[in-house]
């Protein structure tokens, strides 16, 4: 397979790099594709949500991954992880945090019957708080850096992606648990709440409630200090 970043797409503005890469994906594109822009204007996260970022102050790209292993949100959570550095911590399924705050999201999309999926990666790694809207400035957290640090850490960043679409699902399941923010913590999500009890070797969030343990395989998970 071609390396992770070629052929690259950058944009100066773009509606949204998953959406721009899931058309390049339909169209053919190679494994390896990366959309990358300086902003977005129609950003998107989980659940519907849009992702805010200043002009030229947040990592945001979007890979096109042929054949994607089952495991492929958290294979992208670890590497980007690892990059962001050894505090950071993931909140399954797709949240990287640094001190409790979250400085970067993943969104996976695809078409497992053509065989392609997009992995879309946003990390704050010079945002400025004060320019996010106020909703998210209590949960929002950026790494500080310089906007000249962007390219570099997407460098990185595909580095540690192509390492880790290559391990197999048992290491990734290991390098999560080592990196779980939500292990031993009280949590919620709609269909009850519990403690989080780790993750199983199927990628699946466990957690523990008065009735048993429930694993979890999709959809989203709250703190409880969240709430």
């Amino acid at each position: 397979m071609s390396p992770l970043g070629h052929p690259r797409a950058h944009y100066r503005v773009i509606g949204s790099t998953n959406a721009r890469a899931r058309e390049l994906a339909g169209a053919g594109a190679p494994h390896g594709t990366v959309v990358t822009a300086d902003e977005q204007s129609a950003g998107r996260g989980r659940q519907g949500r849009t992702w805010s970022a200043a002009a030229g102050r947040a990592l945001l790209c979007s890979v096109v991954v042929r054949d994607p292993p089952s495991l492929l949100p958290l294979a992208a959570g670890v590497s980007v992880a690892e990059t962001v550095g050894p505090d950071a911590a993931l909140k399954w399924p797709n949240d990287v945090l640094v001190s409790g705050r979250k400085v970067a999201g993943i969104l996976v999309e695809g078409r497992p019957q053509e065989g392609w999926a997009v992995a879309g990666i946003g990390v704050n790694v010079a945002v400025r708080l004060e320019d996010l809207p106020a909703e998210l400035r209590s949960t929002a957290g950026t790494l500080g850096q310089s906007p000249d640090a962007i390219e570099m850490m997407l460098q990185a960043l595909l580095a540690r992606l192509e390492t880790w679409l290559a391990a197999d699902a048992a290491e990734v399941v290991d390098a999560v648990r080592a990196r779980d923010a939500l292990l031993g913590r009280p949590v919620r999500w709609a269909g009850g709440h519990g403690v989080g009890a780790g993750i199983d070797a199927s990628g699946r969030l466990v957690v523990r409630t008065e009735r048993g343990d429930v694993a979890l395989d999709a959809g989203e998970v709250h703190l409880m200090i969240d709430a």
